[in-house]
C-alpha cells in the first residue's frame, strides 16, 4: 500500500472513532465528511443546544504534499496523537493551524 493510501485510512479511521463519541449535553451529532480525490478530511458537529444552533467543524486534516496538515483540531487530546499512535511520524505531521513561525519550534513538520 502507498503512503497516500494508508494515510487516507489513517485519518478516516481516526475521525470514524471520534465521530462514535457521544456529547453529554445538547441534541448534537457529529459527522464525518471525507473527500478523497482532493484529499480533505473534516469532522463536524451539528444539532441543538436549547434554543441555539450548532454547527462548525471540529477536525480539519488535508493531506499536502505527502503530509498530513491539521488545519484545525478542536479535540481535547490533539489529532497529531492518534496519528502517531496510529503510526505516523512527527516529520510527517504539519500543525496547519499554527503560524510557520511558531510550527519552527515544535517536533513536528514545518511546511
Amino acid at each position: 500500500m502507498d503512503i497516500l493510501e494508508k494515510y487516507r485510512q489513517i485519518i478516516q479511521e481516526i475521525l470514524r472513532e471520534y465521530a462514535k463519541i457521544p456529547y453529554a449535553y445538547g441534541e448534537l451529532q457529529t459527522q464525518t465528511v471525507f473527500d478523497r480525490d482532493n484529499d480533505h478530511y473534516l469532522l463536524v458537529i451539528i444539532g441543538r443546544d436549547g434554543v441555539k444552533r450548532v454547527h462548525g467543524c471540529l477536525v480539519h486534516i488535508d493531506i499536502i504534499n505527502n503530509k498530513i496538515w491539521i488545519q484545525r483540531d478542536g479535540t481535547e487530546d490533539g489529532i497529531a496523537t492518534y496519528l502517531m499512535e496510529a503510526g505516523v511520524s512527527k516529520d510527517r505531521i504539519v500543525l496547519g493551524f499554527r503560524s510557520p513561525d511558531i510550527r519552527k519550534y515544535t517536533e513536528f513538520a514545518v511546511e
